[in-house]
């Protein structure tokens, strides 16, 4: 990294990224314990996650200004494991998890995301924005009429405060003011410390205590498995959608590698697997944080804040935090896509839709993009096989039909294809041009050895000529009715 790189990613924003941080660190703190009482563990587990993979991923990611730590969708992944074989075992699957997204960064995986689809994209950050409204619900059922007042307070102030000043991020002001008042007035209402127990001393050096053999192997490497893949899923989702909002690129490989050491080293000092986390890089982005600096801080802070304001953030209404992450549910939620249903392509509206509905029913945002990526190729296809065109020229004799073919031709276009020949014409030759054409697969070739078969059962003369070279290989590899067709060398 040369100096100009350093300025531009460290140095630059330097006031804003530090009070980003702060909120980023504050917000972190009740995610990482819930995410931890998911997954069946400690509070701590998830807290010393966070702070370690901030911190290294601000130092290794390849997407200044996100955001890494415990999420909980790599937590639901973890309780099968935590419930079955502990918590030793969790962190061995975290070790072995950022080895994977070490090999995966090595691999190059990241230029694989230009195959998820825009679609499926929105439909995921569609889905995760309604799952962090829908989680906050439990904080606001059943509880004291001061909560409400609390978090409709909170909310005016993260709304209306930046319409005035933008020195000092309006969700800090709102945290700080919402504890301040929670405390002056004695308000019996949930807070921070009724989540979980904070922990009073740094993370220690420690190597997971389980046996070193090929039972522990099998045991943790599906679930490694899992998690590296939805880590980096999530990760990469998240790093295009920071690029989104700040039109400044990433460096997606980079990021697979920073997540892979960030976890292998967390797997070290008692922490669980995490990656990107869409929700807190847009309080980030928001709150004006745009570089590493905002990342490291957001880890640095929420370890002074669990160690050295433990009291204060003890005291902290939930209120104050639930009504940040409306804030980041509402500035997740792309509401574009809603306002253009009518304007965009119906097959996109329905894998977008299914994207988020099938993520949000199941929570498994892995599931969800799978079954919209799958939709997507199934549409795309769809789209291409009727992209097949056909003319027809007769010879001044009227003895000779040319067919000149335009378009891919695959397994899903043998039927436009078949339907543009006329079987039942009777002429002395058939020429099938297919010099503007590409055969893709073995139904290809299946369907134009079909379309020769049944011209010469009727006493034509067949040629097919125009073949690239490509489509001619495939074609010398698979055809029965080889003779009368011009393969290229």
């Amino acid at each position: 990294m040369n100096i100009k790189t350093l300025k531009r990613e460290w140095f630059s924003n330097v006031k804003a990224d530090l009070l980003a941080g702060a909120v980023v660190g504050l917000a972190l703190i009740p995610e990482a314990i819930a995410f931890s009482i998911i997954a069946g563990v400690d509070p701590k587990v998830g807290l010393y996650a966070s702070f370690i993979i901030a911190v290294m991923t601000a130092f290794l990611g390849g997407r200044p200004g996100s955001i890494s730590a415990a999420t909980g969708a790599m937590a639901l992944l973890m309780i099968d494991l935590v419930k079955d074989h502990g918590l030793e075992y969790l962190l061995a699957a975290t070790f072995l998890t950022g080895i994977l997204q070490v090999i995966f960064g090595l691999l190059k995986l990241g230029r694989q995301m230009k195959y998820v689809p825009r679609a499926v994209m929105i439909g995921y950050i569609n889905a995760l924005a309604v799952l962090i409204f829908l989680a906050q619900l439990p904080q606001l059922i059943n509880v004291p009429p001061a909560v409400y007042v609390l978090t409709i307070l909170s909310l005016v102030i993260i709304y209306i405060l930046p319409r005035f000043t933008k020195a000092v991020p309006s969700p800090l002001v709102a945290l700080a003011v919402m504890t301040i008042a929670a405390i002056a007035l004695k308000l019996e209402v949930p807070t921070v410390g009724d989540m979980g127990e904070l922990p009073g001393s740094l993370p220690l050096f420690s190597l997971p205590q389980v046996p070193l053999n090929l039972t522990t192997l099998k045991i943790i490497l599906p679930y490694s498995l899992t998690l590296a893949i939805v880590g980096l899923l999530a990760s990469f989702l998240t790093a295009a959608l920071v690029d989104e909002l700040t039109d400044s690129p990433s460096d997606k490989n980079q990021e697979a590698k920073g997540q892979g050491i960030a976890n292998i080293v967390t797997a070290f000092f008692g922490g669980m697997a995490g990656c990107g986390m869409i929700g807190q890089s847009v309080i980030n982005v928001q709150s004006g944080g745009r570089g590493r600096l905002s990342t490291l801080a957001s880890g640095v802070f929420l370890l002074f804040a669990i160690l050295v304001l433990k009291d204060w953030v003890r005291q902290m209404p939930m209120a104050a935090l639930v009504a940040v992450m409306i804030m980041v549910s509402i500035g997740t939620f792309r509401w574009s896509s809603i306002r253009n249903l009518r304007r965009v392509p119906r097959t996109e509206v329905v894998v977008m839709l299914t994207t988020m509905f099938v993520t949000i029913f199941t929570r498994n945002f892995a599931l969800g993009v799978a079954t919209g990526i799958v939709m997507s190729t199934v549409f795309f296809s769809q789209k291409i096989a009727l992209l097949v065109v056909v003319d027809k020229v007769l010879s001044e004799d009227g003895n000779h039909r040319t067919y000149k073919v335009a378009g891919q031709i695959f397994f899903l276009s043998k039927e436009e294809f078949l339907e543009s020949f006329d079987f039942r014409e009777l002429v002395d030759q058939v020429t099938i041009d297919l010099s503007q054409a590409h055969l893709w697969d073995q139904g290809a070739v299946e369907v134009v050895d079909k379309a020769v078969s049944k011209f010469r059962r009727n006493g034509a003369d067949v040629e097919v000529i125009g073949l690239n070279k490509a489509s001619g290989t495939l074609f010398d590899k698979l055809a029965v009715h080889k003779g009368s067709v011009v393969i290229p060398d």
